[in-house]
């Protein structure tokens, strides 16, 4: 018998129970669950991440959907418990589903969504912050400072790296990446090389567009060039960001022998996914290139980090929050809310997971529909025409 887990309630007499293993930013979330006749019940435990054990104990006897976190395993064992105790609907607090076994949700009927579309710009911009960061040396200056150690200017104090003029390597050039990119180009006069299975032709057409307006306007002209592979932008690069999706093609994408291939005063930048690179060997090859620098949100196995990262200034560590902006964090919690009620409710999937906009409309109904659900095609559901 699982041990009881402490919960906060809303709407105790509602028709239908759905749980939520986390409290999530913002109200707009829960007033959309109740007003729909949800019984809420808000996870209060002080733990980071739930067990399995306590996710049942949450989940009970009899329950509708669940809004979870991607820190939580979802497999065979709570699908089973959710469709046992009448559930057809999950959703991941977040784009990603790799903590997801969804075969084991298709078993069992249960949709599973996701919260695509509400963080691009957002997880964009940390991949911005990190590279300033790294280039110019901010958190090591900033620990100078509070360490009380400066007593005057010097010529060689943190000297960093240049962007404009330099060139910004990505690897996964879809939204996040192409959004990165223009931050970069635009922002810093930085040319740009990419590479992509699939040809960024919105991308290749800003940046050709904005070269012809610094050309018209007396200034150097940006580039762009799509690489034929990962290691060419590897070496060609001067700032290098990661964003491909994680599967096996993409475990340790960046390994002992890529790393190599960089620059020595290269920038590696990761907001993805841990995995992608082989972070024992990243280790290694900041301690033997004091001048190569990284900027990471994401770890191989979160929430550890490899042994010897922590203690190297030329690593600048943050703790996956690629998506905290107000803004896109309570997006996200409506959105997550909205595919489980939508899927309670037997509303039809929303037929473009990218275009949120009307969900996450604070003035308006959202619409009668689950904005995201990745297994959706496996479960036969019906697709909104709106």
């Amino acid at each position: 018998m699982a041990k009881p887990v402490s919960i906060e309630v809303w709407n105790p007499n509602g028709k239908y129970r759905v749980v939520s293993t986390k409290s999530m930013p913002g109200t707009r979330w829960i007033n959309l669950l109740i007003q729909q006749d949800v019984r809420l019940e808000i996870c209060t435990e002080k733990k980071t991440i739930l067990s399995v054990e306590d996710i049942i104990a949450l989940i009970g006897d009899k329950c509708d959907g669940v809004i979870g976190q991607l820190t939580e395993d979802w497999g065979e064992e709570l699908f089973s418990a959710l469709s046992k105790a009448g559930g057809k609907a999950f959703s991941n607090m977040a784009v990603g589903y790799n903590n997801v076994d969804v075969n084991a949700a298709n078993k069992y009927g249960v949709a599973v969504g996701n919260t695509p579309g509400v963080l691009t710009e957002t997880t964009a911009e940390l991949a911005a912050s990190l590279s300033l960061s790294a280039a110019r040396r901010i958190v090591e200056a900033d620990e100078f400072m509070r360490a009380g150690l400066y007593d005057g200017w010097l010529p060689h104090l943190f000297v960093g790296n240049l962007l404009k003029g330099q060139t910004v390597g990505v690897i996964g050039a879809g939204r996040i990446g192409s959004a990165y990119a223009r931050m970069m180009v635009e922002g810093f006069k930085m040319n740009l090389i990419y590479f992509d299975l699939y040809q960024a032709t919105r991308l290749e057409k800003f940046v050709t567009a904005y070269a012809d307006f610094l050309k018209a306007n007396g200034e150097t002209p940006v580039t762009w060039k799509r690489a034929t592979s990962m290691d060419e932008v590897l070496q060609e690069a001067d700032i290098i960001s990661l964003h491909p999706i994680l599967d096996k093609t993409t475990y340790h994408l960046v390994n002992k022998e890529r790393l190599a291939k960089m620059k020595k005063e290269a920038i590696l930048i990761n907001c993805s996914r841990g995995p992608v690179i082989d972070e024992a060997a990243l280790v290694e090859h900041l301690k033997q290139n004091p001048l190569f620098r990284v900027g990471l949100d994401v770890f191989e196995e979160e929430p550890y980090m490899k042994p010897g990262l922590a203690e190297l200034k030329n690593a600048i560590v943050v703790p996956h929050i690629a998506s905290a902006s107000k803004w896109t964090r309570e997006g996200m919690a409506t959105l997550a809310a909205l595919n489980v009620l939508g899927k309670i409710k037997g509303y039809p999937v929303w037929f473009d997971a990218n275009r949120v906009e009307p969900f996450l409309n604070e003035n308006a109904q959202p619409p009668a529909a689950c904005p995201s659900i990745v297994n959706s095609k496996a479960l036969s559901l019906p697709v909104s025409k709106l």
